[in-house]
C-alpha cells in the first residue's frame, strides 16, 4: 500500500485543511467544494485526511460496512446479528469523471430478477464510501445527473436502486470532497449550494514558502516511509484531536446570540433558501468543538461563514466569487450580543492545534500543509471611424447588461453529452420507444419485453398465468433528452461595428447568448475577426468565465475580414469533431455582414459559408446592422451559411417579434444535423 503524505507536513493552504478538519469533526456539515488550479495540494490533502481518520468498526462479510453495534435494519447483506464485528481503516472511495449510474449507485441484475425472481445487487461506489471518504475529482465535469445522484445521497445518508418495480436501499453517510478548476467550467448554483464549505485555493507566491514545498516532496519521493515517519508524532496528535472533539461537539452550545449572528450574516449577503444558515451552524458548532470550548463564539460565526457562503452568493457564472468581509465584520458587530464577542482566551495553538508554525508543502499534482490556523467616440461607416494610434484599434468597450435570450438549438436528435440545448438519445428522460439491448441491459422497457415474450408462451411450456421471459425478449427502453452543444461565436470586431454605443450592445448580446450556454451545460468557443486577419481568441471550453473575460478585452478596428473568420471557426470546428465526434456544434456569427479587404471579399466570404453548410453545420447569424438605411448583407450570409438570421432586439427572449424562424426550423428538419 502507498504511504500516503502526512497531513501535518502539507505547507499551507490552511482554508482548506481547516474545512477537512471541519467535516471530519463534524460530517453534517456537508462535505467541502475546492475550487482552485492544479498542482495546488487538492488531492493530497484529501488523500492525507483519509489516513487520520479514526478506524471503523463494521460487521465482517458484509458490502455496506454496517456498525456491529447497530447495523441498518434494511441492510441488503442483513439483517445482522448485533454483536461484535472487525475493525478496518477509513476508506477513500474516488469517483472518476466518466463513471456511470450503475458505477456509482450499483446495478441491480434485472434479467435474474424477472426471470428467476431474484434480487441479486452488485454494490457502487457510493456503498464503498459508507463511513468514508467520497473524493470526485473535476466534479464540474460530471454529468448533472450523477452530480444530482450524489448529492442526494449525501443529504439524506442513503442510497436508493429502483429498477422496474424492484428497489434496493442502503446507508451511505460519507465525507463528500469535490475538487475542480473554475476555468473548465462552473457548477450550476443549485449544486454549489448542496457542498456545505467551499475554499478557494491558490500556490503561494512567497518564495520560502514555495521552496519548503519542493523541499519536503522531493524527500517524500525519495522515502515516503521514512518522511512519514518523521512527521508521525504530528499525525497522531492531530488524529487525538479529531477523536476527541468528535466526543465534545454534543456538548457545544450554540446560544441565542450566535444564532442571531448567523441569520443576520445569512440575510445581510442574500442567500437563498435556509441551508446557509443551517450549514453556518453546524460549522460554527464544529470550529468551536475543534478549539475545545463547548460555547460557540463570534469568532466562530466570522469563520464558518468565510466558509459557508461565498459559493451560496454567486447567481451566475460572472458574479465575483468571495465574500465582503468589511460587510461582514458589521454585520457581526451589529447584531453581536453578551457572551458572543469572544471574550474568552481562544484555544493558544488556534484550530489548527499541535502549536507547530503554519507550513507549506510539496506537490506537482496537488500538494502538501502544516497545522491548520483559523483564517473618444468614432464615426460608424465601415472603416472610416478615424485610426487611433496603433493602427486604427479603438479601445475595448463594456458590454450591456446581459438580457434572457430566445432558446436557439441543433435540429436533428444527437448523441452527445447529457445538456439542455438540443434533443437527443439519453439514458435519461422521456421514453420515445424500444429496441434489442446492445450489451447490458441498463432500462428495461417493460411492456415491450411482455410484447416480445407473450406470444411464445405455449411453445415454451406455460400454460398457467405468469410468464416466461428469455434473454431475447428483453427489450432497451429508448429515451429522448436534451444534450450539450459546442456553441461557436464568431465575432466581427472590424471599424464597421466600432461605434461604443453598437459595440456595448453586441458585446451585451454575445453576453447574454454565453450566460445562456452555461445554463444549458454547453462548450463554448470565440473567434474574432478585424484588420487583416481572425483569431481564435478561445479555444472551446467549458469555461464561459473565461469567454466572458476575453470578449469584455476585445478591441475594434480596421477592416472586416469576414472570410478570414469563417475559415479560421471552420478551422476550430474540424478540431473538435476529431476530439468529441458526437458532439455537435452551433455557430453564432455577430456581424453586420461587411466584408472589405483583398481582392473579391464577398464572393470570399459566401464560399467560407457555404463550407459550413456542406458540413451539415447548425448556425445562426446575429444580424447588428443599425441605421436608416440597411443592405441586408447578414441575411445573405445566413442563407449562404444554411442557416437563419435575427436581429440584436428579436433575439431577446421579450421580444414581440420574436424569433420567426429559429435555428431548430430553419432549411428543412434536420439537413443541418451534424
Amino acid at each position: 500500500m502507498t504511504t500516503p503524505y502526512p497531513f501535518s507536513a502539507i505547507v499551507g493552504q490552511d482554508d482548506l485543511r481547516l474545512a477537512l478538519l471541519l467535516n471530519a469533526v463534524s460530517p453534517q456539515v456537508g462535505g467541502i467544494l475546492v475550487r482552485g488550479e492544479k498542482g495546488t495540494a487538492k488531492s493530497t490533502s484529501v488523500r492525507a485526511l483519509s489516513a487520520l481518520l479514526p478506524e471503523v468498526d463494521v460487521v465482517a462479510g458484509c458490502r455496506f460496512s454496517c456498525a456491529p453495534g447497530s447495523p441498518d435494519p434494511a441492510c441488503p447483506d442483513g439483517p445482522h446479528e448485533v454483536g461484535t464485528g472487525t475493525t478496518r481503516p477509513a476508506r477513500m472511495v474516488e469517483l472518476p469523471v466518466g463513471a456511470s449510474e450503475d458505477r456509482l449507485v450499483g446495478a441491480l441484475d434485472i434479467e435474474r430478477a424477472l426471470s428467476e425472481g431474484v434480487k441479486a445487487f452488485e454494490p457502487g461506489l457510493l456503498a464503498s464510501a459508507h463511513r468514508g471518504i467520497l473524493y470526485v475529482d473535476e466534479v464540474n465535469l460530471l454529468h448533472d445527473h450523477l452530480v444530482d445522484l450524489l448529492l442526494d445521497a449525501a443529504a439524506m445518508g442513503a442510497s436508493y436502486v429502483e429498477r422496474e418495480g424492484v428497489s434496493v436501499r442502503h446507508a451511505a453517510r460519507f465525507l463528500l470532497v469535490g475538487t475542480m478548476n473554475p476555468e473548465e467550467g462552473e457548477l450550476r448554483p443549485q449544486l454549489l449550494d448542496r457542498f456545505g464549505l467551499t475554499v478557494e485555493v491558490a500556490a503561494s507566491r512567497e518564495p520560502d514558502q514555495r521552496v519548503e514545498v519542493v523541499r519536503r516532496r522531493l524527500a517524500y519521493d525519495d522515502d515516503p516511509a521514512g518522511f512519514a515517519a518523521r512527521w508521525a508524532d504530528e499525525e497522531a496528535a492531530v488524529r487525538a484531536r479529531i477523536v476527541a472533539a468528535r466526543e465534545l461537539l454534543p456538548s457545544v452550545q450554540l446560544g441565542d446570540g450566535a444564532l442571531r449572528q448567523i441569520a443576520a450574516t445569512c440575510a445581510a449577503f442574500e442567500v437563498d433558501g435556509m441551508r446557509a444558515d443551517i450549514v453556518m451552524a453546524r460549522t460554527a458548532t464544529a470550529l468551536a468543538a475543534w478549539a475545545g470550548r463547548t460555547d460557540v463564539l463570534a469568532e466562530d460565526v466570522r469563520q464558518a461563514a468565510l466558509l459557508a457562503l461565498p459559493h451560496r452568493r454567486r447567481r451566475n457564472p460572472f458574479d465575483a466569487p468571495g465574500l465582503d468581509e468589511d460587510k461582514l465584520d458589521e454585520t457581526l458587530e451589529e447584531f453581536g450580543g453578551e457572551g458572543d464577542s469572544g471574550d474568552e482566551d481562544p484555544d493558544p495553538d488556534g484550530p489548527g492545534g499541535g502549536g507547530q508554525p503554519p507550513q507549506d508543502g510539496p506537490d506537482g499534482d496537488d500538494s502538501p500543509a502544516g497545522d491548520v490556523p483559523a483564517q473618444g467616440e468614432p464615426s460608424e461607416g465601415d472603416e472610416q471611424a478615424p485610426a487611433a494610434p496603433g493602427g486604427g484599434e479603438q479601445s475595448p468597450v463594456r458590454a450591456a447588461e446581459p438580457f434572457r435570450t430566445k432558446a436557439l438549438s441543433v435540429p436533428g436528435l444527437g448523441e452527445g453529452a447529457a445538456g439542455r440545448r438540443s434533443r437527443a438519445r439519453t439514458e435519461h428522460g422521456r421514453t420515445t420507444g424500444a429496441r434489442r439491448p446492445q450489451g447490458a441491459l441498463t432500462k428495461l422497457h417493460l411492456a415491450a419485453t411482455v410484447q416480445a415474450a407473450a406470444p411464445h408462451q405455449r411453445a415454451r411450456g406455460r400454460s398457467g398465468p405468469g410468464l416466461v421471459v428469455r434473454r431475447d425478449d428483453l427489450r432497451q427502453a429508448s429515451r429522448e433528452g436534451r444534450e450539450s452543444n459546442l456553441v461557436l461565436f464568431v465575432v466581427d470586431a472590424s471599424g464597421s461595428m466600432a461605434a461604443r454605443q453598437r459595440m456595448s450592445a453586441v458585446k451585451g448580446a454575445v453576453l447574454s447568448l454565453l450566460l445562456d450556454a452555461y445554463q444549458r451545460r454547453d462548450k463554448v468557443g470565440l473567434v474574432t475577426f478585424r484588420g487583416k486577419d481572425a483569431e481564435v481568441a478561445l479555444p472551446p471550453t467549458s469555461s464561459v468565465d473565461a469567454a466572458a473575460a476575453r470578449l469584455e478585452s476585445l478591441p475594434t478596428g480596421g477592416r472586416t475580414p469576414l472570410a478570414a473568420g469563417l475559415l479560421r471557426a471552420h478551422d476550430v470546428l474540424r478540431v473538435e469533431r476529431l476530439r468529441d465526434p458526437a458532439r455537435r456544434s452551433l455557430v453564432v456569427v455577430v456581424t453586420d455582414g461587411r466584408a472589405t479587404g483583398g481582392p473579391e471579399p464577398v464572393a470570399l466570404a459566401g464560399r467560407a459559408a457555404r463550407l459550413f453548410a456542406a458540413d451539415g453545420v447548425a448556425s445562426v447569424v446575429v444580424d447588428c446592422e443599425s441605421g436608416p438605411v440597411r443592405l441586408g448583407l447578414a441575411g445573405q450570409l445566413a442563407g449562404e451559411l444554411g442557416g437563419t438570421a435575427v436581429t440584436l432586439d428579436e433575439l431577446r427572449a421579450d421580444s414581440i417579434a420574436g424569433l420567426v424562424r429559429d435555428v431548430q426550423g430553419s432549411r428543412g428538419n434536420g439537413r443541418r444535423a451534424a
